[in-house]
């Protein structure tokens, strides 16, 4: 299921490439997950990372996860 939830949030990602050509990539919803570097596939894996470490921070501290393509990481009786 979290491979899953990770595979669908990097979907909704975003970069952009800054003046000084490198990549910034965030995605949205997620707040403070962003990335960047010298290049796309390393601003990608860099999100990646940032992103999985958000998620298991969030979880061990109980914060609000996002519901990410119908898949909902907290289970409805931690609500």
């Amino acid at each position: 299921m979290i491979t899953s939830y990770l595979r669908e949030a990097m979907r909704l990602a975003r970069y952009d490439i800054l003046e000084d050509h490198t990549y910034y990539g965030e995605i949205p919803g997620f707040q403070g997950v962003w990335s960047s570097a010298d290049s796309l596939d390393a601003c990608r894996e860099e999100l990646q990372s940032a992103l999985e470490d958000w998620l298991l921070l969030g979880l061990r501290m109980g914060h609000e996860i996002p519901v990410v393509a119908g898949i909902n990481l907290i289970p409805a009786e931690a609500h």
